[in-house]
């Protein structure tokens, strides 16, 4: 790296919150995608967003590449450096910098911690609903940058439908405010939804202003086991079409429950094919008819058995189950690549299918979890990287889930973001039109392609396979 920039960035933030030695520098080569590093040239952490745009100003005027990383939880190599460049992290940056009971709204900076942001909120009785499974240790710059989801995706929606404003440093150094407080406001172009979900390729987020909203009396769990795919499948389809929206309904298959009892031994069955999670929150009557009401419905559609949980720490216990499926399923094989898939709720059952169809195609081993109630499904091969044969088959597979997926009329990311692990696959979702919409949009921004290079946008897109089948 030019040491003329070393020097200049050196300046900027100072030499406390610079990492430069080899051994520093591994800690930043990977994110949690599987077969994925690369070494930054440098990492940073800034105090606050005029320095970021002045890092940002060198970066530019030398054509460095800057990589803005959070916890580094991506599942689609997001985070991790394409060619060297300058990772900034926001270690530093982590308060909450206005909480506005009146407008029910809090500003914070985007180091802060999902379930930190959660916890302080509810202290105060509101409700911060976006919670992906990493939110123990991700940040809220991170949920913002890949558009996360989480358990509560159904009933309250994902991270952007509650982004009222942003602070984002553009690649040229300029800081751009973005929405606000407001419950309106249709001035001009929706720039705070651009950035939501570009994943660094447009500029660095340095504040974000959430939207609150009250927090509900009360919730209650259960869970239904289930000896065919298909009958949880169609249970979930059931109950949307009975016009209850949960706030969770998540699906786990065989295998993914047999990994969480031996990851946590809390009794889970693992002689069943599926498990669904079902919770619902509101006030307390609503909330009691409706979990009645999904446990009939579980039952009338095939369940072996329900179970409501007894109390809130039985709760919580069932829906750690499901948060810690990843982590599981990580214990046993040396590689675990999750993946992210989605189709609309009615297709839900024929994707099921499809994915353990293609299992047996490629000959790999796939477990299947996710948020059933979007029909957002999270299929994760459990492989051996060193086995170069086998990982062959594994790409192939999951080309085959993603061109399922779309067959479907889904999509190849539901809540993953492209990163560059899904980037040869993008043109397939969005078209040749959408891809230079898109590319238009990055030059405008970003004439040195600084912001995060090598994501989102692939050199060359992937050869579509041919799924019969589909609809």
């Amino acid at each position: 790296m030019n040491k003329t920039v070393i020097e200049k960035i050196t300046h900027i933030v100072g030499e406390k919150y610079i990492k430069s030695s080899t051994a520093q520098l591994l800690a930043y080569s990977y994110d949690a995608t599987a077969n994925f590093q690369r070494l930054p040239d440098l990492v940073i952490s800034p105090g606050n967003a005029e320095e970021i745009a002045e890092v940002i100003k060198v970066c530019n005027e030398y054509k460095m590449s800057i990589i803005p990383r959070g916890s580094g939880t991506n599942l689609a190599a997001g985070t991790v450096p394409y060619d060297g460049g300058v990772v900034i992290l926001f270690n530093r940056m982590d308060q909450i910098l206005n909480f506005d009971k009146e407008n029910l709204t809090i500003t914070v900076q985007p180091g802060i911690i999902s379930e930190n942001l959660c916890t302080f909120v509810e202290a105060h009785g509101l409700f911060y609903p976006p919670d992906p499974s990493s939110m123990r240790i991700s940040t809220i710059g991170g949920n913002v940058s890949e558009n996360s989801g989480g358990l509560r995706g159904l009933k309250y929606g994902v991270t952007k439908d509650y982004v009222k404003g942003l602070q984002v440093v553009l690649p040229n150094g300029d800081i751009l405010e973005t929405g606000g407080k407001l419950a309106k406001d249709v001035a001009g172009y929706d720039l705070t939804s651009l950035f939501v979900g570009a994943e660094g390729t447009l500029g660095v987020v340095t504040a974000i202003t959430l939207k609150l909203i009250p927090l509900p009396q009360y919730k209650m769990t259960s869970i239904a086991y289930f000896e065919s795919l298909e009958d949880a499948a169609r249970t979930v389809s059931s109950i949307i079409a009975n016009k209850i929206i949960p706030v969770t309904l998540e699906f786990l298959d065989k295998k993914t429950i047999s990994a969480v009892e031996q990851y946590m031994k809390i009794g889970l069955s693992t002689d069943v094919e599926a498990m669904l999670l079902l919770e619902q929150d509101g006030e307390m009557h609503q909330v009691e008819q409706d979990v009645k009401e999904m446990v009939r419905i579980a039952e009338e559609n095939g369940a072996l058995f329900t179970q409501i949980a007894k109390d809130a720490q039985e709760a919580e216990q069932i829906k750690t189950a499901r948060r810690v499926a990843l982590s599981a399923l990580a214990k046993l094989k040396p590689t675990v690549i999750l993946e992210d898939a989605t189709v609309p709720r009615s297709e839900l059952a024929k994707m099921v299918m499809r994915i353990n169809d293609i299992s047996e195609k490629y000959n790999v081993n796939i477990a299947t979890f996710g948020h059933a109630g979007d029909g957002n499904l999270h299929p994760t091969c459990l492989t051996d990287l060193r086995d170069e044969e086998e990982m062959h088959r594994v790409e192939a597979a999951f080309a085959e889930i993603f061109e399922a997926a779309l067959s479907l009329g889904g999509t190849i990311t539901g809540e993953h973001g492209v990163g560059e692990m899904k980037a040869p696959y993008l043109e397939w979702k969005i078209g040749p039109i959408g891809i230079n919409v898109m590319k238009n949009i990055k030059q405008t921004f970003d004439p040195n392609h600084i912001m995060n290079p090598g994501k989102v946008f692939a050199k060359e897109t992937k050869k579509r396979v041919v799924v019969h089948g589909g609809n």
